[in-house]
């Protein structure tokens, strides 16, 4: 929105100008036809600049502080423009155009830099009265969370432990998506909607936790899939993002962004068994084969106990035998530790 505001001030400002030069002397005493092509000109100058700058679309930062950056680089270049062009305007004094020269430099130029400030948010970072240089520092590149990893809830545990660094992102989009499946009719859509808006304000209510809602940006797609839109803005961020469906790391290869899956990173850290290893584990339902045994750990990996059956219901001390990598996930084999009771 204050990118279109700023192209209707720069169109009107243009305009402005043309209305000037017609006025002057110059362009009174000369053909009929040249105050209308001046403003003609003036017009479309104006909108070649803008449709030339709508054309490369870049991430922006504070409004404020990029208007007032950019206006203040835009009259310096024109200060050193003009000093340049001086031994030029000295040696054509009659020459309505660049008379006018000036002037028209300093329109442009304040409006590019302006408007390069305003499409640079995410490059550089303006704290009054200093002025911070982020740009893409590795390991500081903001992680953007989707639906998925939110209703997952893990991401909670992670954050709390310190292990990302860098801020967490959550599209505006993605907290009207949970808040609309708060909402539902659907009682099991309901149920994952508020446990998103839990784990939310969960995360928001950490203090070593940096949470931050962002809106979309310019050129967001509303027609297409929050997945889509939530890797396009992590993208623009030059981030990462966190998610648990793998749909959303293939899109995000795809466009070339980081994607990090809580699946993934769950199982690379489940702890690693080799033959010998002593588990203590309680064992919960009888196995498939005559005298095994069932039980489970806190990480949800499946322990299979051989001669184990008669003490389901206890928490045995076991000796793993060997591992098995399925589908489904990890099995243990393992079996009664007699040295261990």
């Amino acid at each position: 929105m204050a990118l279109w505001i700023l192209r209707l001030i720069f169109l009107l400002v243009a305009v402005g100008l043309a209305v000037l030069i017609m006025n002057s002397p110059d362009t009174r005493e000369g053909p009929q036809w040249l105050p209308w092509t001046v403003l003609l000109a003036s017009v479309a100058l104006a909108t070649g600049v803008m449709a030339a700058d709508w054309a490369i679309r870049r991430k922006d930062l504070t409004v404020i502080t990029a208007v007032y950056f950019g206006l203040l680089i835009g009259v310096f270049l024109t200060y050193v423009a003009i000093l340049a062009l001086t031994p030029l305007l000295a040696a054509f004094p009659g020459t309505p155009l660049l008379r006018w020269l000036p002037s028209v430099l300093g329109m442009l130029l304040c409006y590019i830099c302006t408007s390069m400030l305003l499409q640079t948010r995410d490059e550089f970072r303006f704290i009054i009265p200093y002025v911070e240089f982020a740009r893409d520092v590795k390991g500081l590149r903001p992680n953007v969370l989707d639906a998925s990893t939110i209703i997952d809830g893990r991401i909670a545990d992670l954050a709390e432990s310190g292990l990302f660094q860098s801020r967490f992102v959550v599209p505006s989009f993605v907290v009207d998506d949970l808040q609309e499946a708060a909402e539902s009719g659907d009682k099991l859509r309901r149920t994952r909607g508020r446990r998103g808006l839990d784990v939310l304000s969960r995360l928001r209510g950490g203090k070593a936790i940096d949470l931050e809602v962002l809106s979309p940006r310019d050129d967001d797609d509303p027609g297409a899939t929050n997945e889509a839109r939530g890797v396009g803005m992590a993208r623009g961020l030059s981030g990462r993002i966190i998610t648990a469906d793998p749909n959303v790391v293939k899109i995000a290869a795809v466009r070339g962004v980081q994607a990090i899956n809580i699946n993934d990173l769950a199982l690379a850290l489940r702890p690693v068994f080799v033959p010998g290893d002593p588990l203590d584990v309680r064992l919960v339902k009888p196995g498939e084969e005559p005298g095994q045994a069932v039980g489970y750990l806190d990480d949800g990996t499946m322990v299979v106990v051989e001669h184990g059956r008669d003490q389901i219901g206890r928490t045995v001390g076991v000796s793993v035998t060997s591992t098995l990598q399925t589908s489904a996930g990890r099995l243990v084999f393992a079996r009664p530790d007699s040295h261990r009771g």
